[in-house]
């Protein structure tokens, strides 16, 4: 099949090297022109596993193109996905902008009749908006059909070629047919293509995230409660997880969600419930809690330290919001970042992938370093913030040499409660009790 691809960002450029893995002829279109040539030259503007060998295997046997011309790609295709950005506005609502102006775009390129796919997360109503400007724009026959992402960061290349469901929202017998084609080589071991109403299927996005960002709220709950009681929260995780009804997944309590999915279609949903007149109860609690959450090793720190940092020096391991990614948006060490800098601390900061992404941010306020252990020289307290594989068995000895004070803040619970104790260090963790915890210093 000809398919485009509107959007060159982490959905489009996953979506598209996918798509042509299985023979497609794949069209990328974006109006970003550095961005483009970065690609046409073999630089993948994002960190994600796998991707980069993707892109190349299919751009060199001439299925996968890239090019600013998003009218000719349209023109070329029987299938435009549009998979640009649709960032939060400032009451929570999803910016739909970028979406209407691919939308009004392939209108006016339409040569043809066409199934217009929107693969961004939108709100419900999205599509038939999309139907509604490109009909207003065009004579030609068109289609529309909502097949929303279910992609991990750090495992997306896994999940689009292996996904466990592919969800399809479609009006029209030919956008059927059209899609279990495309889509069925990827299902081959059995897992379903689910076919729906247009409206379910941009609802079943946000509700999927909205639950996985619940029981990580949840959990982070049940942590603090842990702390209170003296119970251990790994103990109850593994108590709860082992009902089949709940299941072990999304139940680690950390410093919080972030990403480009969990925080965005949480508060979006919250829009859609309130517009429709349904009080969002949970989900405003979902997201309270996570924005505690993330302001836990700060709190800890002035716990420790006291409000005035003024001479005090803090490593940071890891920036990303998860592992595998570089992905810096609403990362939890960015908040801690900000209140120690605000307080007159300094920071020193390591993470394998996400340093550029980071200084971009935080700029040459903090002090970003090649190796973990240089983030220790001389610094008051570690503070884990992503649970890098390199992090999990470092050299404590050397740690303790570096560090001035052996003292590890850990928002991930990467190490166990009986191997600091065995080592002395001082450490706090998620809803575990505190190892060698003294009097706070001020």
């Amino acid at each position: 099949m000809h398919i485009a691809i509107i959007g060159t960002g982490y959905v489009g450029l996953v979506t598209g090297a996918g798509l042509a893995e299985t023979g497609n002829d794949v069209i990328c279109a974006d109006i970003d022109d550095g961005k483009i040539q970065a690609l046409n030259a073999g630089r993948i503007p994002i960190y994600e596993p796998g991707l980069e060998p993707l892109v190349a295997r299919n751009v060199e046997a001439g299925r996968l193109h890239f090019t600013t011309d998003v009218a000719e790609a349209v023109r070329a295709s029987e299938i435009v996905f549009i998979a640009v950005g649709t960032p939060s506005g400032e009451d929570g609502a999803a910016d739909l902008s970028h979406v209407l102006a691919v939308a009004r775009t392939i209108g006016e390129a339409m040569n043809g009749r066409k199934l217009v796919v929107t693969k961004s997360t939108v709100p419900v109503g999205t599509a038939v908006r999309v139907r509604e400007t490109i009909e207003s724009c065009t004579d030609q026959e068109v289609h529309i059909a909502s097949s929303p992402e279910f992609l991990k960061e750090g495992d997306a290349i896994e999940d689009f070629m292996k996904p466990d469901r592919i969800v399809v929202g479609v009006e029209s017998e030919w956008g059927r047919q059209m899609l279990k084609e495309l889509f069925s080589p990827f299902v081959r071991t059995g897992n379903p293509i689910l076919l729906m109403d247009l409206p379910s299927a941009e609802l079943t996005k946000y509700a999927a995230n909205a639950m996985l960002a619940t029981r990580i709220s949840f959990m982070n709950s049940i942590a603090r409660l842990c702390e209170k009681t003296g119970a251990d929260v790994d103990s109850v995780r593994i108590g709860v997880g082992s009902d089949p009804r709940i299941g072990s997944s999304f139940l680690f309590p950390g410093v919080g969600y972030g990403g480009s999915c969990f925080p965005k279609d949480v508060k979006a949903l919250i829009r859609t419930a309130r517009a429709f007149g349904e009080p969002p109860l949970i989900l405003e609690a979902v997201e309270q809690v996570n924005e505690m959450q993330k302001n836990l090793l700060l709190e800890r720190v002035v716990a420790r330290f006291g409000e005035d940092l003024s001479g005090r020096t803090f490593a940071l391991w890891g920036l990303s919001f998860k592992p595998n990614t570089d992905d810096m948006r609403e990362a939890s060490s960015l908040v801690t970042i900000e209140g120690l800098l605000a307080r007159g601390g300094r920071v020193k900061a390591h993470d394998p992938v996400a340093i550029e992404e980071a200084r971009r941010i935080v700029g040459d306020r903090v002090d970003f370093v090649e190796g973990n252990y240089d983030a220790l020289d001389g610094a008051d307290a570690l503070l884990i913030h992503t649970e890098w594989l390199p992090y999990r068995r470092p050299d404590f000895e050397r740690m303790r040499t570096l560090l001035r004070t052996p003292l590890i803040l850990d928002g991930r619970n990467i190490f166990s409660l009986e191997r600091m104790r065995e080592l002395g260090f001082e450490y706090h963790s998620v809803g575990r009790a505190p190892i060698g915890a003294p009097e706070r210093e001020g």
